[in-house]
């Protein structure tokens, strides 16, 4: 394992665009491992900065690890977390080049200081087939399995997990 060095802080709107080329190296990159080819075509499709700006505007806290120094920062990997429906909520995602480097963990961790400001008992997700033991190995319970609708009705298996706080 090669060490890299990064730095976590709050993403803004400007940063909206490398979050989707991140997010989308994680999908091609670790998710494809565990999904057919009709799941990633979707899952998986182009995508812009369009839906993460939207979701900072509505609330949805970020957080990036990035490498470089300023015009040269590159995104490496992101976290967010909302509310919604009442539950305090999680996503995590990594480029394929610094999976295993201790940046999932460190984005997590961001994420869950804003639920734990927030005064959250607890924590969900709906983990990726590949992401669950990432998520088990930061305290996360399998609560069931089942599946995303993706757009065009293709269902997308996911793991369904919680973490006490």
């Amino acid at each position: 394992m090669t060490s890299m060095s990064f730095t976590i802080r709050q993403a803004s709107l400007a940063d909206a665009e490398q979050i989707a080329v991140a997010h989308l190296d994680s999908i091609h990159s670790l998710g494809a491992k565990g999904y057919p080819p009709d799941v990633m075509s979707v899952w998986g499709a182009p995508r812009d900065g369009g839906r993460y700006r939207s979701a900072m505007e509505a609330g949805e806290v970020f957080f990036v690890a990035v490498t470089g120094r300023d015009a040269a920062e590159r995104v490496l990997g992101f976290s967010s977390h909302r509310v919604e429906q009442g539950q305090h909520r999680t996503a995590v995602y990594v480029r394929g080049s610094a999976a295993r480097m201790a940046i999932g963990t460190a984005l997590f961790r961001a994420a869950e200081a804003v639920a734990l400001e927030q005064s959250a008992n607890e924590i969900h997700v709906d983990a990726s087939i590949v992401a669950r033991e990432f998520y088990q190995a930061q305290g996360f319970q399998e609560l069931s399995r089942g599946q995303h609708c993706l757009p065009g009705d293709i269902q997308m298996d996911c793991v369904f997990m919680k973490k006490a706080l």
